[in-house]
């Protein structure tokens, strides 16, 4: 049954915003309408034409009463009106806060004139383990997932959290991120990595967000270890508070020149085709969307053991686990990977099996089948 699907989101490098956007490209590409409604036009949704998409800003006006700009309260008008000017079936919203609460907002809305909708609220990690148990946030958190009309978490390790966390009504699905291996496969990209290792030094690749939660400073620390017994160089993908703090670390070791910050980049897939390790230290990860994408190019992951990172990341097969902050660990790790062809070989072939698991024909059709239940099932 084709559908007019209405995602809300965060349009940022962020997990949760990839997944949201990706699944809008794909569902499009399905026959469905889908409007975004955000702050401003996501990242991945420029990189492509698509006809049966639609993006509409949310504008948030100031005003020097407010210190803060109301945009919970500008992304419900915002709801409201695309939902009644496009007649959406559905609203799928991509991190709890403040999409769920919004939503609820503009339903109470719709519901005056007449018109409803139901909604979904896809769970993602730091809005349940990190943002959602500030007890400033965690009645209206609570609130507005349990008036979900269906709840889905991106890894089983986030599903349990959440039940652990806060007292949850309604089930919880578990429909992992997924990744397109159309886009993200090895190429050729040989010329590239010659201008970045003329002398056939690894590759090592780390992508995020650089907050704190991605520990990024044990990045250049396992960097630093792994260097010294293996000609290296790494690629520093993304921006955010941590990068200074890095830039000028890497400067005090002595290996800013092994190292490039290249900043936010789209074209991923081609970076990580050169890429021989990637590393993700982080100190939690809900699931791992970055490492996954890594894998669909063939590339190994170091990573910690932390949320659903075991969930993709094999131990011992498609790249190794250690404790958060286990430095010493990850580095020995990478070296074993990284020193020998035909172990670094047998690792990247492992990679990629375990990551076509996740492509998404496999997952799609998961949110296709809850929308039809979610939408047939709705009391209008």
């Amino acid at each position: 049954m084709s559908m007019k699907i209405g995602i809300v989101c965060y349009p940022t490098f962020g997990g949760s915003g990839v997944l949201a956007t990706e699944l809008g490209m794909a569902l499009s590409d399905k026959g469905y309408e889908v409007h975004f409604i955000t702050y401003e036009q996501p990242v991945r949704l420029s990189q492509s034409f698509h006809p049966n998409i639609y993006f509409h800003e949310v504008k948030v006006p100031t005003y020097p009463l407010f210190a803060f700009p109301p945009y919970e309260t500008a992304l419900a008008s915002a709801m409201v009106n695309v939902i009644n000017n496009n007649k959406l079936d559905l609203l799928h919203l991509h991190y709890a806060i403040p999409h769920a609460s919004a939503a609820f907002f503009a339903r109470q809305i719709l519901k005056k004139s007449g018109a409803d909708i139901p909604f979904i609220t896809t769970l993602h990690g730091t809005d349940i383990t990190l943002v959602g148990r500030d007890t400033t946030y965690a009645p209206v958190v609570t609130f507005s997932i349990n008036e979900s009309d269906a709840i889905t978490a991106v890894s089983e390790n986030l599903r349990e959290e959440t039940l652990r966390s806060f007292p949850i009504e309604k089930p919880i699905h578990v429909i992992p991120n997924f990744v397109d291996v159309k886009r993200f496969h090895q190429t050729d990209k040989k010329h590239f990595k010659q201008m970045l290792a003329p002398d056939g030094e690894r590759i090592l690749v780390h992508v995020s967000n650089f907050r704190p939660v991605k520990r990024v400073e044990d990045v250049i620390r396992i960097f630093d270890s792994v260097r010294t017994e293996i000609p290296s160089k790494l690629l520093m993908i993304g921006d955010g508070p941590e990068r200074l703090k890095v830039e000028e670390m890497a400067r005090e070791r002595g290996i800013f020149d092994d190292v490039r910050f290249l900043g936010k980049q789209e074209q991923i897939s081609e970076i990580l085709s050169i890429a021989d390790l990637f590393l993700l230290p982080s100190a939690t990860e809900s699931f791992g969307l970055s490492a996954l994408e890594a894998m669909a190019c063939g590339v190994p992951v170091i990573s910690t053991n932390t949320g659903g990172l075991p969930e993709i990341n094999l131990n011992g097969k498609t790249g190794y686990l250690s404790d958060v902050g286990d430095v010493r660990s990850m580095a020995a790790n990478a070296i074993s990977i990284l020193k020998d062809e035909d172990t670094l070989a047998h690792f990247k072939k492992a990679a990629l099996t375990q990551a076509k698991k996740f492509e998404k024909q496999h997952i799609i059709p998961l949110y296709e089948q809850l929308y039809t239940d979610v939408v047939a099932g709705y009391k209008r």
